[in-house]
């Protein structure tokens, strides 16, 4: 066990009982405030950073500066710190729920849709019945609980609850990261700092409605138990205490395994990595995981990895494809750029920090090896797969929650054992004594610098693509109406799948959405528009109708990630919207929707 060194109270007398509350509840007024007068009706390539009124970020700035000195005085209780990273949440996670009319996210819209379709139909289909979609047939653990949520509340949708899941999810990560800081240290400053860390530089995104921010909480959940209660200490106490635990591990495993694809190999190999520790030589977590992951992979999963495994293992060594670049994977624009690396000077600084953090507490790197390890496991990832390009993402989020417990040590002071506290009160020397002027304004205002640049930084980091993101209203209303209309049969055709509802029906309704094609075959569509949109539409047959979508989402994200700019999406809206071949159904302030007129007609 660890502690850090005390510091002298900042704030003497009784005010320090009770001045941590004044900071931390006039941030959430300044952000009761600026939600109030956030407007975001015209999002701009900064997305959320620009459209958020000035005094959230003033809020942001008083919740950091707040904790950082509650965090730091040693007569603090836990219970404002706790109160402090709960703010934090809620400023971080909230502000989008509160803010927009509507649900974030095409793939949050995407899992609504296999929920809503496992409610009506009472199950999901097979690959022979609906292609890529099929995989989850075959890992449906996430979507079945989420239905059966939707019938416990009563509600209509999961649509009605999915905003708020960032909040959640973040939530249920919260005890399992206190549980394993607390396995390494005792003291609330380095373990409080360690969780403030944790949530700022999980800037990823994968806290959205999804099988995997469930995933990666019950990942982060099996890592407190094994490192709580299978090192060898734990082991001695007795076998029957044992068996309980792995029960307990055995069945989040299994909710992973059923619920996931990428998330039981990332646990397999932090699990490996800390039986190269000598505190946990208990294989029996290994096992236990790769024993189900394999017996998933091999009954239930068959059918999907079958078709995929020959990809898969080509892609094994391909690290280029972690960072690709060119058509539809290069961030354009100034906004995009900015925010682009907001994101990686904030990864970059905390895995700095991470290594900062090492070098300069040689007491952690002794007694929290077993957190250095789980930080560096997942890197091997990196060159296994390029995970549709999000291999490098997910490594990150992965690495955060040994990355960030160095990081908040090299912000803290120096670490000192347990063992030399007790014999410095023996000695009579209760407190270190103060620093001096240069030393002191070094170890508490450079460090909270860094801290609030960080708390900062995850904004743009995190809400910079809200205009490909959100969808307003109006889009939401104009989807639904092409949905409610659609015959079983029928196709839709768009430029890409960023929009709402764009996975609805599914099940009945065929999609193809132009910009996935190849590169030459978008070039014959931004030549000839109506012409060759009316040939990839043609034979569909009566009473399915094939129709042309074109929204605001599908705007942003094509203009944003380096595909058709706006100027060429309207000239091909425009050209279709003068064929005779195609007939104008509904538009609104956010998108079009066309239909192919059965009978032929000049072209243009």
């Amino acid at each position: 066990m660890t502690d850090l060194s005390d510091l002298p109270p900042v704030w003497p007398g009784r005010r320090a009982l009770a001045w941590p509350g004044v900071p931390l509840f006039a941030a959430l007024a300044l952000w009761v405030y600026a939600v109030r007068h956030t407007d975001v009706s015209r999002l701009d390539d900064y997305g959320l950073v620009t459209a958020l009124h000035p005094t959230f970020w003033a809020g942001l700035a008083v919740l950091t500066t707040g904790f950082w000195f509650t965090v730091r005085d040693p007569r603090r209780r836990g219970g404002w710190a706790a109160a402090y990273v709960l703010g934090l949440l809620v400023m971080e996670r909230a502000t989008q729920a509160v803010v927009y009319p509507t649900p974030l996210y095409a793939w949050a819209w995407k899992h609504e849709a296999v929920i809503d379709h496992l409610l009506t139909a009472g199950g999901l289909q097979t690959a022979d019945q609906v292609g890529d979609m099929a995989v989850y047939d075959q890992w449906p653990g996430f979507f079945a609980a989420q239905a059966a949520l939707v019938r416990l509340l009563g509600v209509d949708s999961a649509a009605m609850f999915m905003a708020w899941w960032p909040l959640a999810s973040s939530l249920m990560l919260l005890l399992p990261l206190l549980l394993i800081y607390r396995t390494f240290t005792e003291d609330r400053r380095l373990i409080w700092t360690a969780v403030w860390l944790f949530y700022v530089a999980n800037w990823v995104g994968q806290d959205y409605f999804s099988p995997q921010s469930v995933a990666y909480a019950l990942h982060v959940g099996v890592l407190a138990v094994v490192l709580r209660r299978f090192g060898r200490s734990a082991v001695r106490r007795g076998q029957p205490r044992q068996a309980v635990w792995t029960v307990v591990i055995t069945v989040m495993l299994v909710a992973i395994v059923i619920s996931h694809q990428l998330t039981p190999g990332m646990l397999v190999v932090c699990l490996l990595a800390l039986c190269l520790s000598r505190r946990y030589r208990d294989w029996v977590p290994v096992v236990t995981t790769v024993v189900i992951f394999l017996a998933w992979c091999l009954t239930a999963a068959l059918p999907f990895l079958s078709a995929a495994m020959p990809d898969m293992i080509r892609s094994i060594g391909d690290v280029g494809a972690n960072v690709e670049t060119g058509y539809g994977a290069t961030p354009t624009g100034t906004g995009a750029i900015a925010t682009s690396w907001a994101a990686r000077l904030l990864s970059g600084s905390v895995l700095l920090f991470a290594a900062v953090g090492v070098l300069r507490q040689r007491v952690l790197r002794h007694r929290a090896r077993p957190l250095l390890l789980i930080a560096a496991a997942p890197l091997p990832m990196f060159a296994a797969s390029s995970y549709g390009s999000e291999m490098i993402f997910r490594v990150l989020l992965f690495m955060l929650p040994g990355a960030a417990f160095f990081a908040a040590a090299a912000l803290l002071p120096k670490v000192r054992t347990l063992a030399a506290d007790a014999a410095a009160r023996e000695a009579g020397s209760r407190q270190a004594a103060p620093a001096k002027g240069g030393r002191r304004w070094l170890g508490v205002w450079v460090p909270l610098a860094a801290l609030l640049g960080g708390t900062l930084a995850f904004v743009p980091a995190y809400s910079g693509k809200d205009r490909i993101n959100y969808f307003p209203p109006q889009e939401v209303a104009l989807v639904r109406q092409l949905f409610d209309q659609a015959a079983d049969g029928s196709l839709v055709v768009a430029a890409n799948r960023n929009y709402p509802l764009a996975y609805a029906s599914y099940w009945s309704v065929d999609h193809y959405w132009f910009l996935d094609d190849a590169r030459s075959h978008v070039d014959r569509i931004v030549q000839k528009p109506a012409a060759t949109l009316a040939s990839d539409m043609a034979g569909v047959e009566l009473p399915a109708q094939a129709y042309f979508l074109l929204t605001q989402g599908q705007l942003a994200n094509s203009e944003m990630n380096g595909q058709l700019t706006e100027a060429q999406l309207d000239r091909i809206r425009k050209s279709v919207a003068a064929s005779p071949r195609f007939r104008l159904v509904a538009e609104n302030s956010a998108g079009w929707l066309y239909v192919l007129e059965q009978a032929g007609g000049a072209e243009r």
